[in-house]
Parts: structure tokens; C-alpha cells; sequence
């Protein structure tokens, strides 16, 4: 019966997702943008566990200076944020591609443009700010093609064909984290070593490999992922931030972290990882509310307590 239990959730996830990938694409977009509005300011209100995190992680990312009602505030304006990404995700295939990008503010392409004049294949580290997928559609257009990714592979299968499908149709290629015909490692090492593009939302640590890294103040992991492929391929390693604006999406590239020099593999890329962690943590705290991260970061920063018992 547990099995059955299991795969009837399953199941209903994948149908929910649907049924709300669908309408919401067919709804009008300010009635699409109002609905999701409305349900990030519920969650605020609900104060869940996913809430109460993401109020942690965010007094870390804004130094403890705010007190307790601008704190609420700002996290009514992270999920209301967090609601926005998902609005877009649901109808993002509908909008036209030329859209996107012209809606897209973009710095720091130059850095991009250098490593593409050298030959040298790049590797885009991100954390999960703003939206990731619009931005993806602008580098599609600039690249003139495809770049590739990496997902978490979810459960039901059928739940991540549709991702997957999703941002194939932005012109997107995804390797699964897990669970492939090669290791995604091996096939993002051959395409960057031809001058490949790959973007990786690095700021989750996901497996027990993760290097330690002081991000916005505290000590935590991140993937040594990005900073590995560019030291086995010679590509170069560029931090990035996606934020919202009022009327489009913000893509910002920084300057390369650099991983070749002398000394041990093991040292240089645990030092350009902390070198994305750094960047990560300045851009971060310029609008933290773009930040969506509602589980837990930092081992000695738990949920905070419900709404109530904070009072």
C-alpha cells in the first residue's frame, strides 16, 4: 500500500503540474501575473517551514541589520518573487523569444565575447536568483544556438520529461544529474574542451562532495563541479546573476575566477570556487529578494520559529 501511496502522489504531482502548466499558459498574462502574486503573498501568510527558511537564509543575506517587520517584509517580497519565476516558467514557451530578449538588461558580455574570440568554451556559475530560464533564452539568441545544462533528475520521471521538454523548447540542452546514458560530467568535458557554452546553478550543494566556502559571511559548501570542468578544459569560469526588473529580467556576467596557475588541482579549484562564492554574495545582497532558496543553506541556520512564536 506504501507503494501505491507513493506513485498515486507521484502521479497527482505530475497531473497537477500539468493542468497548471496548461491554464496558466492559456490565462491572460495580467490575470496569470495577479493569480501568482496573490499566492506568493498567501505563503507569506502561511508562514510554512519553506517560508520560515527562506526568512533565515535572507536575514544572512542582509548582515542580521533588519529588524523584525522589515525582515517579514522582505520575505513577502522573496516569495511573491519566487511565485513571479514560476508564472514565467508556466508560460515562458508561449512568449516570443524576441520578447525575452529584448526585455532583458544585460553587463559584463564582454567577458563572453573574449572567451568565445580565444576559442575557449565557458562555464556560467549561477545561483537561483531572478529568472534563470529567460536568461537562458537570452544566451540561446546571443550564442546563436544551443548551450547545455544540468538537472536534478525529479521524481516522476514523467514530472522531469516535461522540465526537460520545457527548456528544450527554449533551445536549451539538459543533461540529468543522474541517472543518464554517460555522465554528465564526461559530456560537459567534451563540449566545453570545443568551446562549448554550459551554465550550472551552482549555489545548492546537492551530494556529499561539495568544497567549503564562506558565502555571505558563514560557512557552508558549494559544487566543486564548475570549477573543475574549467581546470580540466581550460575554459574560462565566469559567476553571473539573474534578477527580475520591473518590466523584464536583469543577466549580469562577472569577470573570469580564474583556475590555472601553479599548484595542486585540488587547491586552485577549491580557490575559484570560494572566488564564485565571493561574487555570489556581492551580487546577493544588492536585491536579496530575487533570491530563491527556501531550504536550508547553512548548517547552524535552521527555519525560524512560526510567526506566532516569533511575536
Amino acid at each position: 500500500m506504501t507503494g501505491l501511496r507513493a506513485r498515486a502522489a507521484s502521479r497527482a504531482a505530475d497531473l497537477g503540474y500539468a493542468a497548471g502548466w496548461s491554464a496558466v499558459q492559456w490565462l491572460p498574462e495580467p490575470v496569470a501575473r495577479g493569480a501568482f502574486d496573490a499566492g506568493g503573498r498567501l505563503a507569506a501568510r502561511r508562514d510554512g517551514r519553506g517560508a520560515r527558511q527562506l526568512r533565515a537564509n535572507l536575514r544572512v543575506a542582509t548582515g542580521g541589520e533588519l529588524d523584525d517587520a522589515e525582515l517579514d517584509a522582505l520575505t513577502g517580497r522573496a516569495l511573491r518573487s519566487y511565485a513571479r519565476y514560476w508564472q514565467e516558467a508556466f508560460r515562458l514557451p508561449r512568449l516570443p523569444g524576441a520578447r525575452i530578449v529584448a526585455g532583458t538588461t544585460h553587463s559584463g558580455v564582454e567577458h563572453l565575447q573574449r572567451a568565445r574570440d580565444a576559442e575557449r568554451g565557458v562555464v556560467i556559475a549561477l545561483p537561483h536568483s531572478g529568472n534563470w530560464d529567460a536568461a537562458g533564452v537570452w544566451l540561446v539568441d546571443w550564442l546563436g544556438g544551443p548551450f547545455t545544462t544540468v538537472a536534478e533528475r525529479l521524481r516522476p520521471e514523467s514530472l522531469y520529461r516535461r522540465f526537460l521538454a520545457y527548456r528544450e523548447s527554449l533551445g536549451i540542452r539538459v543533461l540529468p544529474l543522474t541517472g543518464g546514458e554517460r555522465p554528465s560530467s564526461a559530456v560537459l568535458r567534451e563540449e566545453l574542451a570545443a568551446g562549448g557554452f554550459t551554465c550550472l546553478l551552482t549555489d545548492r550543494d546537492l551530494g556529499p562532495a561539495g568544497l567549503p566556502v564562506v558565502l555571505l559571511g558563514r560557512p557552508t559548501t558549494m559544487p566543486a563541479g564548475p570549477a573543475l570542468l574549467a581546470a580540466q578544459t581550460g575554459a574560462a569560469l565566469h559567476p553571473a546573476i539573474c534578477r527580475f526588473t520591473d518590466r523584464g529580467w536583469e543577466f549580469a556576467v562577472r569577470p573570469e575566477v580564474r583556475v590555472d596557475g601553479p599548484g595542486r588541482l585540488r587547491d586552485r579549484v577549491a580557490a575559484a570556487t570560494q572566488g564564485v562564492a565571493d561574487a555570489f554574495s556581492d551580487d546577493l545582497a544588492v536585491r536579496p529578494e530575487d533570491w530563491h532558496v527556501l531550504g536550508r543553506i547553512w548548517a547552524d541556520v535552521p527555519p525560524d520559529p512560526p510567526a506566532a512564536r516569533r511575536r
